[in-house]
């Protein structure tokens, strides 16, 4: 095991693309470290210049403590799992799992133990005489993962292993990678696209955006507190409702103006509670922008009438004891409740939603305004 560490890690390529920009990262021993984002964000390249299969246009990277720029990849003692298995398929799972130990003139004796551990591990322990062929999908992976375990590597290097999945092998997949690595404690470092697979796995995420980190916390934290409005929207299922207005004093404070009006003619104003109003004063008359989780509306019945928004049903998307439920106001096409699942919610009709304030997130304008409310 081993602790990793980037500082002021860039990547630029020769027609000066800048895949990564000024990343610093430090990873403690044993930890599971998920890189999250969309697809060009730059998650898989610093994962790449981590293992050594890119150059460092500058900055360094250490691992256990010693500096790797320089370091071929077969020695940093890194083992690294790709999308693709790429198992040979005319050697059974054994010599799949043991070829690497055999090159580097690892005993027999020591081979077999290290192989047959890591397919206990796995469940693979029974299908260490077949050929890749005869597996499924799920347990092909699981060989690709069994021949990194050998290698008792200092880190487990992980690029999207689960993308070649479908959805149901994929959760049963995550699930015995999670256990794996609170068996085995080895620093890990994960690459995905997929938020839900990097808020199950990690035990800190870092959500990256134009080669840069936005936000690197545990996965509780960035959904509760998103430090702005990129990974709000990037973070969580469904994403948060955004709803651009202004702020205004009112009666009793300080009201969130959405700027159009619900189907009876009544004007939708928030009253902006006391535990937010005093981070957000500054913009009183400015542009602003609500952030909402689907959570935080719902159609239970409420004392505060002010804190409710009416709007027309576009569509129900039952899912099982849930649905989702996308409306719409005049100015804003798409706003989506988490609902418990009821009868009667229908396309096309009216629904009246409490919104909790309480809980709302506020943003500077564009699409990586900072929360305003931290």
């Amino acid at each position: 095991m081993a602790q990793v560490t980037l500082q002021s890690v860039k990547k630029t390529y020769p027609n000066g693309f800048q895949a990564v920009k000024d990343f610093n990262l430090d990873i403690k021993d044993g930890e599971f470290v998920v890189f999250v984002g969309p697809s060009g964000c730059g998650k898989s390249t610093t994962l790449r210049m981590i293992a050594g299969l890119e150059d460092v246009s500058s900055g360094t990277i250490s691992i256990g403590g010693r500096v790797v720029n320089d370091v071929h990849p077969k020695d940093r003692d890194i083992a690294m799992v790709f999308q693709s298995y790429a198992l040979y398929p005319h050697m059974s799972v054994y010599k799949n799992m043991a070829f690497a130990l055999k090159l580097r003139g690892v005993p027999k004796a020591e081979i077999d133990k290290r192989v047959n551990e890591a397919a206990r591990i796995l469940g693979l322990a029974e299908l260490l005489d077949r050929k890749p062929k005869q597996l499924s999908g799920g347990q092909r992976q699981r060989v690709a993962v069994g021949r990194a375990i050998v290698r008792e590597p200092k880190a487990f290097l992980f690029d999207e292993p689960l993308s070649n999945l479908d959805a149901k092998l994929r959760v049963t997949t995550r699930g015995e990678l999670k256990s794996l690595h609170q068996r085995l404690k080895t620093t890990t470092i994960y690459v995905t696209h997929d938020q839900e697979e990097a808020m199950t796995l990690g035990d800190r995420i870092v959500v990256m955006s134009n080669g840069l980190i936005q936000q690197c916390d545990t996965p509780l934290q960035v959904y509760r507190h998103p430090v702005n409005r990129f990974v709000a929207a990037f973070v969580g299922t469904p994403p948060m409702n955004f709803l651009e207005g202004t702020l205004e004093r009112g009666g009793n404070g300080l009201e969130f103006v959405e700027g159009s009006n619900d189907p009876s003619g009544r004007a939708y104003r928030l009253p902006v509670p006391a535990s937010r109003a005093a981070r957000v004063e500054g913009f009183v008359g400015k542009p602003i922008v609500l952030g909402l989780r689907p959570q935080m509306l719902t159609n239970t019945p409420g004392q505060n009438e002010a804190s409710t928004m009416t709007m027309s049903v576009k569509v129900v998307e039952p899912l099982g004891d849930q649905m989702d439920v996308a409306c719409a106001t005049p100015k804003h096409g798409h706003v989506v409740a988490r609902l418990h699942a009821q009868d009667g919610v229908r396309a096309g009709q009216p629904i009246t939603l409490k919104v909790d304030m309480d809980a709302a997130h506020f943003f500077e304008p564009g699409e990586f305004g900072r929360n305003l409310v931290l």
